[in-house]
């Protein structure tokens, strides 16, 4: 009889241990989703051709207007450890695609928002992250379905996709000159070799204020936002060029270490100063012996890279000199004008030299620039010269064309183009919509919630246009479900119009990209039960 009273207490002491509060988790979770959610409200106006732009202004005292999603949110100062995490989706969204960075946060918040409620019915939230993994992969293949194929040869609707792009950002009225100039930048540095692969970093942009963005040109060949260095009287054109890109300096040498020589003797001085000459005079000789008429000087930071005697007798050389070449640009000019750069004088030959029909120092505003036109078997790169009345309007000028760039890409890599204008979005979600009254159960319930969810971009754009965000989308709605799947809002007519008709076109690869980007956030967010916070050592020594 003792044995069944001493088994009870213990039975019952592992009821109560079983026993788990799960109030702070769900606090922390709710915690998370909001602060994330706050940050998606805060891009949310921004989004579509109608969306408001932000200024910001840095600690610094900078000031910068955007409307790019990914800038507004880099810049700032996100402190909670979940919000953070749609800043760095926006950051992947930029990598992957370019353009569409306001559109994965904005989709991150909406579904952050119907996670909230499905977490008020009850619902487990490993539950909620298998159902939306099942409704990313299923919508990826309703995107997939509606996309139209598009050939690079098709400049058209290469030009449809960048103006698109363009049409949101703070520069949309000079679409038409800098979409056209996008397509062609991209298109002339995809190799024929690697036809799906384009390296961005073949595109240089280079800024120069003064002007409008009007003014804006493709360059084939060189730009540097540099004069040429004529103190010494030196040319300032130079036809059928031999240039080099140099990484020494044309200076007298220094010791290793720092020290000072002190030199009383007026003939040491002499002779020091007559060597300098000589030392200088070598060099120069031996530049001049290849051919040689144009200089590059990589920046040193050693000693100076050019003195005034070695400007004098460069000029008296009738060679051009560019000094302060960045080393980060080095591999850039290299690759354009198909040559190697001299790391030491004794390596100085005619074989690494380049060739170009023209090098000439050229006025723009307050400002000069050198350009290197006509080079000889040129690399695949390409310069565009930004122009502006300020640094503010050339600094997201930059930016939008970038997006551009971004979006010309996406078509490289994956030749599919799609509605934009919320088309895409509503149809998803009808035939998601369509797709949960098939399932059962919890993934049911969940995978409706996504579709609704996404049924927020085409409110928010309807909103920021400043239209009735309710009966726009539940035309939009009827218009779907009558099978006009490319029906999407026009927001210049603000009305519905065959979206595609419009050319508001955008890469698949920006749709997709958001969608799985954001619910692989969302799912991330969810799975997170407690903030940890682990302080430093110094603190956890006992004292």
């Amino acid at each position: 009889m003792a044995s069944p009273a001493v088994q009870q207490p213990r039975s019952a002491s592992s009821k109560t241990e079983s026993y788990v509060d799960n109030k702070r988790k769900e606090d922390i979770r709710r915690a998370n989703i909001v602060a994330a959610r706050a940050v998606a409200d805060a891009v949310r106006t921004s989004l579509g051709p109608k969306g408001m732009d932000k200024m910001i202004s840095t600690a610094s005292g900078e000031v910068i207007i955007t409307n790019d999603g990914a800038t507004i949110l880099n810049k700032m100062e996100v402190l909670q450890p979940a919000a953070k995490m749609l800043v760095e989706l926006s950051k992947s969204q930029d990598v992957v695609a370019g353009d569409g960075t306001t559109t994965v946060v904005v989709i991150a918040g909406a579904l952050l928002k119907q996670c909230l409620s499905l977490l008020n019915n009850g619902i487990h939230p490993t539950v909620i992250s298998d159902a939306l993994h099942k409704a990313s992969l299923k919508a990826v293949d309703v995107l997939t379905a509606m996309a139209v194929p598009v050939e690079l040869s098709d400049r058209e609707s290469l030009i449809k996709s960048a103006s698109t792009s363009l049409n949101s950002k703070v520069v949309s009225q000079y679409s038409t000159l800098l979409a056209p100039l996008a397509v062609d930048a991209v298109l002339s540095v995809v190799d024929p070799a690697k036809p799906d692969l384009v390296d961005l970093r073949d595109v240089k942009i280079v800024k120069k204020l003064g002007g409008t963005v009007d003014d804006t040109e493709l360059v084939k060949g060189l730009v540097f936002d540099k004069k040429v260095s004529h103190s010494a009287g030196g040319p300032t054109r130079v036809e059928n060029a031999k240039i080099a890109v140099i990484q020494f300096q044309i200076s007298p040498p220094k010791t290793d270490i720092e020290q000072s020589i002190v030199v009383s003797d007026y003939t040491q001085m002499d002779r020091i100063l007559k060597e300098e000459r000589n030392y200088i005079l070598g060099m120069i000789k031996k530049i001049k012996a290849t051919g040689c008429n144009v200089l590059l000087i990589q920046k040193s930071i050693l000693r100076d890279a050019v003195t005034d005697l070695s400007l004098h007798y460069l000029a008296k050389a009738k060679i051009l000199v560019v000094k302060d070449v960045e080393r980060d640009e080095i591999e850039f000019i290299t690759k354009t004008l198909n040559c190697l750069p001299i790391a030491n004088i004794e390596h100085f030959r005619e074989e690494k030299l380049g060739h170009a029909d023209c090098v000439e120092e050229v006025s723009l505003g307050d400002g000069k620039i050198v350009k290197i036109t006509g080079i000889k078997d040129m690399g695949r790169t390409t310069t565009v010269l930004v122009r502006g009345s300020n640094l503010l309007v050339i600094d997201e000028a930059e930016r939008s064309l970038h997006d551009a760039l971004c979006v010309v890409r996406c078509l490289v890599n994956k030749r599919f183009l799609i509605a934009g204008g919320g088309a895409p979005e509503i149809e998803l979600s009808r035939q998601l919509g369509a797709w949960a009254k098939v399932l059962h159960g919890m993934e049911s319930h969940c995978i409706r919630s996504f579709a609704e969810a996404l049924e927020v971009i085409p409110y928010t754009l309807a909103e920021n246009a400043g239209l009735n965000p309710i009966a726009i989308v539940t035309e939009l709605r009827n218009r779907h479900a009558q099978g006009e799947i490319n029906a999407g809002i026009n927001v210049r007519k603000g009305q519905i119009t065959n979206i595609l008709e419009e050319n508001v076109v955008q890469p698949l690869l920006v749709s997709t990209s958001a969608i799985t980007l954001a619910t692989e956030c969302v799912r991330m967010i969810l799975k997170i039960d407690d903030i940890i916070t682990v302080r430093s050592i110094q603190q956890t020594q006992p004292i």
